[in-house]
């Protein structure tokens, strides 16, 4: 496998995650990076996501990841900055972290793979592409499920 290839999958594993969340959120797309040997893809979530919604929201991508035989790395069940980080059986990393503003990010980290060009994601955005702009802009799209208080 090459960079193109894992960046690829790593796409494949977003996209995975990202259509297993209902009520949809809206994310774009942050900055991929090369490593000596890896890459890695990122997304981030412009959805506001409130602090009672946090741990159901960390809940939904959890399970999927289990449920798709990822293995669970690490909980930081942090009550303002929650993350849950986990290995896909090919060695990729994944991550879903939540910063401040309750924006979360997304992200998946290659294994060591064959050196090779990089090109841009072709997975559009399923709101503003935020194209050029870095850094992306703290949340600002209000879920009446995500963004909600308690239920």
């Amino acid at each position: 496998m090459n960079m193109q290839a894992a960046a690829d999958r790593a796409d494949l594993i977003l996209d995975a995650v990202l259509e297993k969340i209902h009520p949809q959120i809206q994310w774009a797309h942050d900055p991929t990076t090369v490593g000596k040997c890896d890459v890695s893809r990122r997304r981030t979530v412009m959805t506001i996501i409130s602090a009672d919604r946090r741990g159901s929201f960390l809940g939904v991508v959890e399970r999927f990841w289990r449920e798709s035989g990822y293995q669970i790395k690490a909980i930081n069940s942090d009550v303002d900055l929650p993350a849950v980080y986990a290995q896909t059986d090919d060695g990729f990393g994944v991550s879903l972290s939540v910063g401040g503003k309750g924006q979360a990010f997304f992200q998946v980290d290659s294994p060591c793979v064959a050196k090779s060009d990089v090109a841009d994601s072709t997975t559009s955005p399923n709101g503003p592409s935020y194209e050029g702009v870095y850094p992306l802009p703290r949340p600002n799209i209000r879920s009446p499920f995500w963004s909600a208080g308690a239920p």
